[in-house]
């Protein structure tokens, strides 16, 4: 059972990884076929936006406080910290935090390196910083929430308990990536790369985990 978990989260790695890296390719290219995808998804988007202001002013409080970056990584501070008090296991701690740390930097990296310009509205409903690609609320709510499923799974959460919290981050997930294309601040393939990027994440972490536990047992 030990390395079974291990051979999994390998298989999974490698398959995110080559995920990541061909949509990484394409952006990086500008490869047409997916700007033009986007392009129509995201003037579709904008046009409900301006006609639907009640939606758009709900998906501006969930992306801004609720979903928002700084959010989730407090969660996850949250989280460590209750792991260090309740359960003393200081390297589950200090990894659930490394992994967040090292997802912040990975984004802005990536970020710089493709440099891609965010969509622009003659009549915007929401702004953002930095380059577009990939988008940071997106990366971050799927490291921060597969990271906490692994977690709670581990520890015995079984049950309606168990389908709840699985609820809740398919929710969070899916949703702060609708909000940043609904609010024009993103590209469709951004939030692509955010999911793709945050799952590659959760997976590595996941892996050297239980490789060091196989390691101490």
């Amino acid at each position: 059972m030990h390395h079974q978990i291990p051979r999994t989260a390998l298989l999974v790695t490698t398959a995110l990884a080559l995920c990541s890296a061909l949509l990484l390719t394409l952006v990086a290219i500008e490869w047409g076929p997916l700007f033009t995808l986007d392009e129509e998804i995201a003037r579709t988007t904008h046009r409900w936006a301006v006609r639907q202001r009640g939606v758009t002013q709900v998906f501006r409080v969930l992306t801004d406080w609720v979903w928002d970056p700084v959010t989730m990584r407090l969660l996850c501070a949250g989280v460590a910290l209750w792991l260090l008090w309740r359960a003393a296991a200081w390297w589950t701690a200090l990894w659930l935090v490394l992994t967040c740390a090292v997802a912040a930097v990975v984004q802005q990296g990536v970020k710089a390196a493709v440099a891609r310009p965010r969509p622009v509205w003659p009549d915007p409903v929401d702004s953002a910083r930095y380059t577009a690609f990939p988008s940071g609320h997106a990366m971050t709510a799927t490291v921060v929430c597969g990271l906490l499923l692994w977690l709670i799974h581990r520890h015995g959460v079984r049950g309606a308990r168990w389908w709840a919290a699985v609820a809740v981050a398919v929710v969070s997930v899916v949703g702060v990536g609708v909000t940043r294309v609904w609010l024009g601040v993103h590209w469709f393939s951004d939030v692509l790369g955010g999911w793709l990027f945050g799952a590659l994440l959760v997976a590595g972490a996941v892996l050297i985990h239980e490789r060091r536990r196989d390691r101490q047992g």
